[in-house]
């Protein structure tokens, strides 16, 4: 069983790196608030990434974008993402981002801020949506497409189960060791985006495959 989809997934969505924010955007909340929070961020989490996994060829098939140029672009994100991730930041991080800003207005206003910016684009952005199209174009037989689609419950899972414990969390790992694990998943992610695009590459120009054999 290829475990290469769900341990990129992780290592992009990265819920522990997304506690802070959590914990910044849920201040003032009472715990039924937080609860809320947390249900609609890990089920919006498992419907950007099944639906993704469902639709994200048709739609490529409808802009007529050739996978193979779809897998350079994402492994390019993928790997712009790594190394936000390198430097301790979320695989979606936007510096000076707007977005963070309209997120704590409305939770200023008291509406949920659980789909954005905590779903999108903190856990699932363009490198968590490309990635899914990529390996969903791989599931060949309906038992593989509906692995991809138990990968979108790992995923819920992991965000409800960070998001749920995110003070004990944070008070266990602090700052260090968020930033500690962040940085292990980029180095993972790095490795992960060079290959997505080698395939890409080769596929685009195959002379690439014969000029430069794999070792």
């Amino acid at each position: 069983m290829d475990l290469k989809p769900l341990i990129s997934l992780l290592a992009i969505v990265n819920p522990l790196a997304i506690v802070p924010f959590f914990i910044h955007y849920t201040q003032g909340f009472n715990e039924e608030q937080k609860r809320q929070t947390v249900r609609t961020a890990a089920i919006s989490t498992f419907f950007v990434i099944s639906g993704c996994a469902l639709l994200g060829l048709q739609v490529l098939s409808f802009f007529n974008i050739s996978l193979q140029s779809f897998q350079v672009g994402g492994g390019m994100l993928l790997l712009i993402s790594a190394l936000n991730m390198l430097n301790a930041r979320p695989a979606e991080d936007k510096p000076n981002s707007a977005t963070f800003e309209a997120g704590a207005e409305k939770a200023a206003m008291g509406n949920s801020i659980a789909v954005v910016p905590l779903t999108i684009p903190l856990l699932t952005g363009p490198a968590a949506m490309s990635t899914v199209v990529i390996y969903a174009n791989q599931a060949h037989t309906i038992w593989q497409h509906i692995v991809l689609l138990g990968y979108g419950v790992v995923l819920a899972g992991a965000v409800w189960i960070c998001f749920s414990l995110a003070e004990p969390i944070s008070r266990v790992l602090g700052k260090t060791g968020i930033n500690v694990m962040t940085r292990l998943f980029g180095l993972i992610l790095a490795a992960l985006a060079v290959e997505v695009m080698a395939v890409g590459l080769t596929r685009l120009f195959p002379i690439l495959a014969t000029r430069y054999p794999p070792l």
